[in-house]
């Protein structure tokens, strides 16, 4: 890979894409994968344990965590965990805010969401809402690196081109996690996945992991 991750290409054709699927690339992806999940449950578990009794406290009566049916590779169901960063009834209030939604295609983004809780915000702003999935790494249903996995009435409207996305493992973060995140439309989202897709090698892999470290802490762009 020599170009800056913050490039991508500018082909809007729905051509079909390439995939590195090579037998040592996969070997060592799921073995950083595995390492990595592991050293990251166990460096930060005194952090998830504060998060957890943050939650707690401001909402006693709500779990600590959600968990949401996400579509995973070849469009395989899985459950993904995340904290709790949204009132107890979120998906009930959606469909009042659908006729508000600030980004293009089938997701869902509204800046000042009025679901989200005070601890809510800081840990969505921060990314620290989606450290459980490092458990779905640990299971092999995520990677660290690779394309979200989206909601299934996200699928349904998907095209064949979009479906592309789904060809691989998804991931915790990715190229447009590190590339704009909340300010990357729908379209775009789906081009630099796919350009993750078919370039995607160990050191591209390290590469998002550690710029993602400083979107974390540095960026405006979560919401």
């Amino acid at each position: 890979m020599n170009r800056a991750l913050t490039t991508h290409k500018r082909n809007n054709s729905p051509s079909s894409v390439q995939i590195n699927d090579s037998l040592n690339f996969l070997f060592f992806k799921r073995f950083i994968d595995i390492i990595g999940s592991l050293l990251g449950l166990i460096v930060l578990s005194p952090l998830l344990l504060l998060v957890a009794i943050l939650i707690k406290v401001e909402d006693p009566r709500g779990p600590v965590f959600f968990k949401q049916i996400r579509v995973g590779k070849n469009e395989k169901d899985f459950y993904m965990y995340k904290f709790r960063s949204m009132v107890v009834d979120a998906e009930a209030r959606l469909e009042n805010l659908i006729q508000y939604n600030e980004t293009t295609g089938s997701m869902f983004k509204l800046k000042n969401d009025p679901r989200v809780t005070k601890i809510g915000r800081f840990i969505r702003k921060t990314s620290i809402d989606e450290l459980p999935q490092l458990w779905n790494v640990l299971k092999g249903e995520m990677s660290l690196v690779g394309p979200r996995p989206p909601l299934p009435r996200e699928v349904k409207e998907y095209t064949t081109y979009h479906k592309q996305r789904l060809f691989v493992t998804p991931g915790c973060t990715g190229l447009w996690q590190v590339s704009g995140r909340s300010n990357i439309g729908f379209d775009e989202m789906v081009k630099l996945d796919l350009e993750y897709i078919s370039e995607r090698n160990v050191l591209f892999d390290i590469r998002i992991i550690l710029k993602t470290i400083l979107v974390m802490f540095w960026t405006k762009d979560a919401y």
